[in-house]
């Protein structure tokens, strides 16, 4: 659905390719990290929808709600995301994950709480929570870019993994 009434933004790739290109290799090194780290996937698109949720990124939620599909998470676990508290759908990996997840986008609210960092590093290790934490940090970056630039949500097709 398109607004008339929009405003044209910029388009950063095209603007600032070196920059943007940058980027992708920021996420990139992210991916490769948690790979190198043994991060299961599956926590890796999670944080990435809850992150996108928060923020209220479109673009990135049809993004990665798609690709967590096309990796075969459940529906039932993606419609229940935003109240994972509330679900006995997650494990204590992936709930300790959103829940550094949460802290890092929301920093400005009281930074990383000490109680959710020493509940992630009670089962992740020190690569995997540094592979979290850029993780939490890169999807916070692109949800910014997309919101700041209107990046419209539909069109994006997953590989299937």
């Amino acid at each position: 659905m398109s607004n008339p009434d929009r405003i044209s933004r910029v388009a950063l790739k095209k603007i600032t390719p070196d920059v943007s290109a940058a980027m992708g290799s920021l996420h990139a090194a992210a991916v490769a990290a948690a790979q190198d780290a043994k991060v299961e996937p599956e926590i890796l698109e999670l944080l990435r929808i809850r992150a996108s949720q928060l923020n209220g990124c479109a673009f990135c939620l049809d993004m990665h709600t798609k690709d967590a599909r096309a990796a075969d998470e459940t529906e039932q676990r993606i419609y229940a995301l935003s109240a994972w508290r509330e679900t006995p759908f997650f494990s204590g990996r992936e709930r300790a994950a959103l829940a550094l997840t949460e802290a890092v986008t929301f920093v400005a609210d009281g930074h990383v709480p000490e109680d959710v960092y020493a509940e992630a590093a009670e089962v992740f290790d020190e690569a995997q929570l540094a592979a979290l934490i850029w993780a939490a940090t890169v999807i916070n970056a692109y949800n910014r870019i997309a919101i700041a630039t209107r990046m419209v949500p539909g069109s994006y097709q997953p590989v299937k993994k």
